[in-house]
Order: C-alpha cells, then sequence, then structure tokens
C-alpha cells in the first residue's frame, strides 16, 4: 500500500462540501468599503467572534502539531492551549478595551498612537513576514501531509498551489466577512469531527483505564518513544546511515533530556527542568509571552475582536474563545497519545512518507506530523472520513484565508494609506485584493521549507519565539509604564531583531561547521524567549528615561491607570451578574485551574 484511498461517498461529501464553502465565502463577501472589507464592517456579535477565534487559532497546523507531539510523549503541548484563556482573560481586561476605542484597523497603527510610526512600520513589516512564514506557510503544508497520503505523484508545490488557490478564491474578493463566516462552519464541522475520532480512537484502544494500562506496560518494557537524541555509537549507526532506518527496538538513546516513563509522566502538563520539549522553567517563562503576543498582538487573531460590534461583545467573545480551547486536550491532544499505542505495529513505510533527507519514514516517531491523518485514515468509516477529511482542509483554508486577509490589511492601511492618503476606500480594497495574490505566491515558495522541521509545532514555536519577545515588550511596557517613549519601542524592537539574526547567522555557521555551538544556541526557546523579552522592556525603559518624555496625547489615552478600574466598576454595577465579564472572567479562572490541577 503507497498511500491511502478515498470511497466514492467520501469524494462525494468532499467534493459538495468544497463548492459549499467557497460559494457562502462569496455570498458573505463585504467589500463596499474598506471597513467592511478589513474588519466585516465592526458588527460581529460575541459568538462569532469566539468561535471565530477558535477557528483561526485550532487550524489545521494546530490538529497535526498537537496530535505530532502527543504521539512523541509530549501531551504538555496542552499548556499552550489552558494558557490562551488566562491570556484571553488578561487581553479582555487590559487591551481591549483600548483597542476597541481607539477604532484602529491594526495592532501597527495602535502602536504608532502609544509610540510613533518607526515602531509602527517596523511592526508591521514583522508580522507580514511572520504570517507568510508561520500562519500561511503552516497551513499549507499541512494539507500537502494530508494529500501526499492520498495523491503521493504530486508534488509539494503543485499541492500547496492548489490549496492557496482554493483559499484566496472567497478571500480576494470577500474579505474578513468571507473568512469569518467560513470560520463558523468550519469550526463546528472540526469539532464534531475531532470528537469522532476520539470516540473511535479510545473505542479501539478499550477505554481509560485500558490506555493507562498500555502505557504504564510499554513503559515498563522501555519501548515508549525517547525525545532524546539517538546514541549512534551504541546503536550501530554508521557513516551515511539514515538515523530513521535503526529499529524501534535496536535504538540506544541518550539520557541528556527526561523521557516519560509510564502513562502518569506522560499525561503530565508540568515536566521537569530538563524536559526538552517545555520545561517547568518554560513553561512559567517563556509560553505567557509567546500566548501574549499571538492573542493580543498578532494582527491574524486580533482583528476580529477589532471586527466585535462594541466592547461588552469584544470581551464575551474572547472569552468564550478562551473556554472553547478547554477541550481541546481530550479531542485533539490525547488522540496523538493514544496514537502510540494504535500504530505501534503499523507498516508505516506503506505510506511512503517522504522524509527531508529522501528517504521514506520507518517508524511514526520519525514522521509525527502523519499522526493526525493515520488517526483520520484508519479510524473513521466512508462517509464520515470524507466529511472530517473535508472539515481539515476547510479548516487549513480558513487559517490561510485568514492570514492572507490579516497581512493584506497590514499593507493597505500601514503602507499603502501612508504613502497614498488620497486613495478612496474602494482603492483600498483593490490593493487589498492584490496583495492577498502576492502573499499566495510567497507563502506558496515557503510552505515546502516547513519539512525540514523536526515537528511542525516545533516549527511554529521556535520561529514565533523569535518575533514575540521584542513586539510584547512594547505592547506591555507602553500600556503600564507612561514614561516609555517612541525612541524606548523603536530600539528596543531593533536590539529584539539585532538578537534574532545573530541567533541565526550563528546557527547557520554552527552547522557548516565554521564555528562551535554555545551556551546561547543552546539556550531552549523558552527560555530564550522570556529572557530576550525582559531585555527588550529593560532597553525600552532605560532609553525613554534618558530621553524626552512622550507628549500627553501619547499617554493620555493609551496608557492603564486605576481610574479606569474604578469608573468600570461603577458601570458594571447595573449589570446582570451573568452579563458581567468579570465574572465570566472567573469563571473561565477556576475551570482552567480545576483542568490543569487534574494533570499536574
Amino acid at each position: 500500500m503507497n498511500s491511502f484511498a478515498l470511497s466514492t461517498v467520501d469524494i462525494i461529501v468532499m467534493a459538495v462540501y468544497a463548492v459549499f464553502i467557497i460559494g457562502y465565502g462569496l455570498y458573505s463577501a463585504k467589500a463596499q468599503s474598506s471597513e467592511e472589507y478589513f474588519l466585516a464592517g465592526r458588527n460581529m456579535t460575541w459568538p462569532i467572534v469566539g468561535i471565530s477565534l477558535f477557528a483561526a487559532n485550532i487550524s489545521s497546523s494546530t490538529l497535526v502539531g498537537l496530535a505530532g507531539d502527543a504521539a512523541k510523549t509530549n501531551t504538555q503541548v496542552f499548556n499552550y492551549e489552558w494558557l490562551a484563556s488566562v491570556v484571553l482573560v488578561f487581553f479582555a481586561i487590559f487591551f481591549l478595551p483600548f483597542y476597541l476605542r481607539s477604532r484602529v484597523y491594526t495592532m501597527p497603527e495602535f502602536l504608532e498612537r502609544r509610540y510613533d510610526a518607526r515602531s509602527r512600520y517596523y511592526f508591521s513589516f514583522v508580522t507580514i513576514v511572520g504570517n507568510v512564514l508561520i500562519d500561511t506557510a503552516a497551513g499549507l503544508y499541512v494539507g500537502t501531509v494530508v494529500l501526499k497520503l492520498l495523491f503521493p505523484g504530486l508534488s509539494t508545490f503543485a499541492i500547496v498551489s492548489i490549496l492557496a488557490l482554493a483559499a484566496a478564491a472567497y478571500t480576494v474578493p470577500g474579505g474578513l466577512n468571507s473568512v469569518i463566516q467560513t470560520e463558523v462552519i468550519q469550526a463546528i464541522l472540526l469539532i464534531i469531527g475531532s470528537c469522532l475520532i476520539t470516540y473511535y480512537a479510545f473505542d479501539q484502544v478499550g477505554g481509560w483505564d485500558e490506555m493507562i494500562a498500555q502505557l504504564n506496560a510499554l513503559g515498563a518494557a522501555g519501548e515508549l518513544p525517547n525525545i532524546n537524541n539517538i546514541d549512534a555509537d551504541a546503536s550501530g549507526l554508521v557513516e551515511g546511515m539514515a538515523t530513521t532506518t535503526i529499529p524501534l527496538s535496536e535504538r540506544v538513546y541518550e539520557s541528556t533530556y527526561y523521557s516519560p516513563q509510564n502513562a502518569e509522566e506522560i499525561l503530565s502538563l508540568v515536566r521537569p527542568a530538563n524536559d526538552r520539549f517545555m520545561p517547568w522553567t518554560g513553561l512559567l517563562l517563556g509560553a505567557p509571552i509567546l500566548g501574549f503576543y499571538f492573542w493580543a498582538n498578532n494582527q491574524f487573531m486580533v482583528q476580529r475582536v477589532l471586527g466585535a460590534k462594541d466592547l461588552d461583545h469584544g470581551r464575551w467573545g474572547a472569552l468564550f474563545a478562551g473556554l472553547l480551547k478547554l477541550p481541546v486536550l481530550f479531542i485533539m491532544v490525547l488522540p496523538g497519545t493514544l496514537a502510540i499505542l494504535l500504530f505501534r505495529d503499523f507498516d508505516i513505510p506503506s505510506l511512503n512518507y517522504q522524509l527531508p533527507d529522501g528517504g521514506v519514514c520507518q517508524n511514526l516517531v520519525d514522521c509525527p506530523n502523519a499522526t493526525y491523518p493515520l488517526l483520520l485514515f484508519t479510524l473513521l468509516p466512508q462517509g464520515v472520513l470524507g466529511l472530517v477529511l473535508a472539515g481539515l482542509l476547510a479548516a487549513m483554508m480558513s487559517s490561510v484565508s485568514a492570514t492572507f486577509n490579516s497581512a493584506s490589511t497590514l499593507i493597505t492601511m500601514d503602507f499603502a494609506i501612508k504613502l497614498r492618503p488620497d486613495l478612496t476606500s474602494k482603492q483600498l480594497v483593490r490593493i487589498g485584493q492584490i496583495s492577498t495574490l502576492v502573499l499566495v505566491v510567497l507563502a506558496c515558495l515557503w510552505a515546502p521549507q516547513i519539512e525540514k522541521a523536526a515537528s511542525l509545532w516545533e516549527y511554529l514555536q521556535i520561529v514565533l519565539s523569535f518575533i514575540a519577545p521584542p513586539v510584547a515588550a512594547a505592547f506591555i511596557v507602553g500600556m503600564f509604564y507612561r514614561r516609555a517613549n517612541g525612541d524606548g519601542a523603536f530600539y528596543s524592537l531593533l536590539f529584539g531583531a539585532a538578537v534574532s539574526i545573530l541567533y541565526v547567522i550563528m546557527s547557520v555557521l554552527v552547522a557548516r561547521g565554521s564555528m562551535e555551538s554555545n551556551a546561547f544556541l543552546e539556550m531552549h526557546f523558552l527560555h530564550r524567549t522570556f529572557f530576550l523579552f525582559a531585555a527588550c522592556a529593560v532597553l525600552n525603559i532605560v532609553i525613554s528615561l534618558a530621553t524626552a518624555p512622550p507628549p500627553l496625547e501619547k499617554v493620555e489615552h493609551y496608557t492603564w491607570n486605576d481610574g479606569i478600574i474604578a469608573a468600570e466598576t461603577a458601570e458594571l454595577r447595573s449589570v446582570v451578574w451573568y452579563k458581567n465579564y468579570r465574572f465570566q472572567a472567573l469563571a473561565l479562572l477556576i475551570i482552567t485551574f480545576i483542568l490543569v490541577g487534574f494533570f499536574w
């Protein structure tokens, strides 16, 4: 068997769904004005905001990434999900009111309001690059992982191009409203599909208790996936021999990093300091910074909240998205853990899954990105498979179309309108449409490079760790420190960029053998995220103190003060408790900490 085959029923279901979703996206188009095209007319209610945030985040790349790392015993990948609930509470309380009251189109635009145009242009450029490298390219790559199992004869570039054009078909003419309306449908289908996979996976294994027993048995036998590198000499690895060709039973691993040995350790969300994927120190220090950037600064996500009809709907929608993140552990992460048991004896080479070195994957641990497609193709019955597969590809299209729209918004509102202030609303829409087409081409060219990463999730987080810290520092310092000025923000952003570029250059030199590795390069990316964030924040404060104070208009309406809480408290006295976002936020935090405590 070289690939999986779809039944006629599955193909019909997928074709009908594809026609429906593109048609519905075009039907939902709002492109008469720039506000309609880029922010859906600022008229979204809280359920749409929340589901749209969830769908844009839990995209096909997240599905594949979560399951793939869980299959490597990295169940703590769920930490990124529950942390989102905490970050969204912080976002709803402190940042969202300023975003909506300023009526900005983009996050870089808000940065200009608080600091100056230099910070705006830097952040806008970095965000556009990040959208292509992280969200768009990763979404397209997921489509290749799935479709290559169905059509192994198609090249990666061909598949990426087809998927990108399909996503652009309704994004270019329809704008954000088309993106959001299709996301709502796809999110519902995605959740249903994930629940079905979870049900069938537990049914195959025999339930929760049987999963625990089998994981413990594998641990006792020393047959659980190991996160450490292979000991080449002890494993009999000779020069020119690929490590992936060594059978699992013959592999001897180093003991540098922590590796779970039983079910309790696999299901634990908090790992020791020598854990390779997410040590507890990284969870405490670095992961919240990545989460804050993604949910509170990233145009791709915040754009949905900027389209809310008012502050209440924006806050309710953000908190609703946080609530939707919690079941992800059960319906998207644990199926990857179950894959450890389900595919122990599966003939992985028959998939013909191509590795970056040109070889064919022999063991699932060497190609973790194939975990989710395997769960799909082996567990779901005819018809259901077609529907869920359509949902997965639709989620990919949702993520890709969203990044197309957000990046085109940045190009249009942060660059085009500054260069040509006399552009009409319709001309701005046209520039946004052309920008989207250009981004389609760039994403298609970059997506195949993701195959070289150890896992999709690792790729996503490492790239984000370079982009997030300087920007998050600028936003947080600017919001809570009135003395911060444009010079401090701009030079701290440049410092963060310089450190990231230095890291990339040194990594390339080490890879070529031109220099030896060092502590800076070997530092865990979550630790690097925190130290870079702290350095940028301190530099912002120091430079601001050494230069002139910011103008009053840069501080008056864009920084936090105690009077805001007092005024808001007075307003909320007349609001019924279940509509009071403070009670909703408290309830969300309590549910989150109960769940985390159970899997501590």
